[in-house]
């Protein structure tokens, strides 16, 4: 991946990863591994899991840092030392958010906000942070383009708007250079299909594995901008390694630029999972009522990220699909 995309080394550079053993966090940390820097991952396992960065512990060029950044402490510890921060560590869900908005609000502004003063007080160059698409709210022009947005739907889109405006505070106070990076809707490998507030593709996925019904929220037809992990690995690559002074201290919608309706979405996996079982093709979907706080539509203009970070999404939706598929196959 990394020679595909001409990213520059990152040897004798030393990288941050909170929420190192999430998802995304676990695939950044592989990456960057990859790229020769060296990695520091912070975790309480509170979402992440240990196995997703278990092939890494014994790497010299790892370190794990089992702590919360609720903790300010904890947050200065890790900025020690370290050149660029990925910030991925929050508790993500719009429906988590609905049902316990306090805890929420302490990890995502709270601990981000710790995050910052700790990265602020060790001089990081660069801070890149994990943005929401939830930010968007009630805007209903398509595409998403980043200086228009709404009034957040729900308790996680407010705190993801705020982050946004403590980078921005941080960097016009003191000086620290920020990127945020709204998310659309990222899938892949090491994507959890357990628990109550499972993603919509990994659920859906160990569903139809075993022949069980997926239920949809609503008819079908809402969409989303579903983006593959490789093409979030990329940008937060570009955004470390841009030597665009232009480029930071702006947010960017990371995702693909295309949507897919949830009909659309249920038939490529049903499709790509027939290939290992044919039994699949065959079960049914359901639909209850549309979710509390969801936006109908989503679609990402990604013009600003091709310009001024060079982004050129190298999976379309059923690309990763395809390779999501093969991987929960493999591992679940």
């Amino acid at each position: 991946m990394i020679q595909e995309l001409n990213i520059p080394s990152l040897k004798e550079k030393t990288v941050l990863v909170t929420g190192g053993a999430g998802f995304i966090g676990s695939n950044l940390v592989a990456v960057l591994l990859e790229n020769k820097a060296k990695v520091v991952c912070l975790d309480n396992f509170e979402t992440g899991y240990k196995k997703n960065i278990e092939p890494y512990l014994k790497n010299s060029s790892f370190t794990l840092i089992e702590g919360d950044i609720r903790n300010l402490n904890t947050c200065h510890q890790a900025c020690k030392g370290v050149d660029f921060v990925l910030h991925e560590a929050a508790l993500g869900s719009v429906p988590r958010s609905i049902v316990d908005p306090i805890t929420t609000n302490d990890v995502n502004v709270n601990g981000f906000l710790n995050m910052l003063v700790a990265a602020r007080d060790a001089k990081v160059k660069r801070f890149i942070y994990a943005a929401s698409s939830s930010t968007y709210g009630d805007s209903e022009g398509l595409p998403k383009v980043e200086d228009v947005i709404g009034k957040p739907l729900s308790p996680y889109a407010i705190t993801k708007y705020v982050n946004e405006l403590y980078a921005d505070i941080f960097n016009t106070t003191y000086g620290l250079n920020t990127i945020g990076l709204r998310y659309f809707n990222v899938f892949g490998r090491r994507q959890d299909p357990n628990g109550a507030y499972a993603a919509v593709i990994p659920l859906f996925v160990k569903q139809l594995m075993n022949h069980e019904s997926p239920k949809i929220n609503g008819d079908g037809s809402y969409s989303r901008d579903f983006t593959y992990i490789d093409n979030v690995l990329q940008m937060n690559l570009k955004a470390i390694t841009t030597s665009n002074q232009l480029a930071l201290n702006q947010v960017y919608n990371a995702a693909v630029g295309d949507r897919t309706t949830l009909l659309e979405l249920v038939t490529y996996l049903k499709i790509y999972l027939s290939h290992y079982d044919s039994e699949i093709a065959n079960v049914n979907i359901v639909h209850g009522p549309n979710r509390v706080g969801d936006i109908p539509h989503s679609l990402a203009s990604i013009e600003k990220a091709q310009q001024k970070l060079d982004y050129q999404p190298t999976h379309t939706v059923k690309q990763g699909i395809k390779e999501a598929i093969d991987w929960y196959w493999e591992n679940l």
